[in-house]
């Protein structure tokens, strides 16, 4: 008979009084954290003012959190929240949606590259697409200790149980998402340090559209396996999930023939000494 990992993993790590730590915050913090390190390491690498790091990354976490929210409750709840629009303020309640999120975020990259005006759109993105494959880590084990986005019922020997919600054994699809996630971090990293240690970059938007692919690709594969997470979904050919990955995967295929077209090769140099620009 299997024995199967049984999660009573609680979504906080600690309270005192009416405050709390959750799991799922610190992914944010773990995020946005690992997201600076990585974009000053880049940004240092080309010579360019780490300080815009800091207002870049603040663009990016009110369009990640703004994204999410209305992605939730308009691609999955709208006619909830459009009778109750003052719930969709309540985000400590729960309910983010990963394509609401890609869409702020592009919106906050487009908004702070019009503001700056001496880095493009492509440039930007392409950089900052490294980081976001990072934090679909982070995300997902949040999501994993909130017992929430599990997938169906299943006999395999890693099933986990998550006992806040039922006695059935699932498809741990948060875990296969978060690793899937790590790997395009990985590769998508590699290709960008092998490419300006060669002094010559991906052409810009070949690290968008590769991106876009591989995540929303694997993110349709990976909705098979999983629960719906609306009742009206039940009713659908593909859930939601799959639906809204359909048109960024198109975008990314897209991307990735316009970078070999239009876009021109950039070259640059690594720094070689201790001096950043400021």
């Amino acid at each position: 008979m299997l024995t199967y990992i049984v999660s009573e993993l609680s979504p906080e790590i600690f309270s005192i009084g009416a405050f709390s730590l959750r799991w799922y915050s610190l992914s944010f913090v773990f995020t946005f954290f690992f997201g600076f390190v990585i974009m000053s390491f880049i940004y240092s690498l080309e010579n360019k003012n780490i300080d815009d790091v800091y207002m870049l990354g603040v663009y990016v976490l009110i369009g990640t959190v703004v994204g999410a929210r209305l992605g939730h409750c308009l691609f999955y709840e709208p006619e909830y929240y459009l009778l109750h629009p003052i719930e969709i303020l309540k985000i400590w309640r729960g309910g983010l949606a990963s394509h609401g999120g890609a869409i702020g975020i592009l919106t906050a990259i487009w908004l702070f590259t019009e503001k700056k005006r001496i880095y493009s759109f492509l440039w930007t993105v392409d950089r900052v697409v490294i980081v976001v494959a990072l934090g679909g880590l982070f995300i997902r084990l949040g999501n994993f200790f909130n017992s929430e986005i599990y997938g169906l019922p299943t006999d395999v020997p890693w099933a986990v149980v998550f006992a806040r919600r039922d006695d059935l054994p699932r498809h741990p699809t948060q875990i296969y998402e978060a690793l899937t996630y790590f790997s395009i971090f990985i590769l998508l990293f590699k290709i960008y340090f092998r490419k300006i240690k060669a002094n010559c970059l991906p052409k810009d938007g070949f690290l968008f559209g590769l991106f876009l692919v591989l995540v929303f690709a694997s993110r349709f594969m990976w909705e098979f396996l999983k629960e719906v997470q609306s009742d009206f979904e039940h009713n659908l050919l593909l859930d939601m999930g799959q639906i809204l990955s359909i048109p960024f995967i198109i975008l990314g295929i897209v991307m990735i023939i316009y970078s070999q077209v239009h876009s021109p090769k950039t070259i640059t140099k690594i720094t070689t000494n201790n001096s950043k620009k400021r």
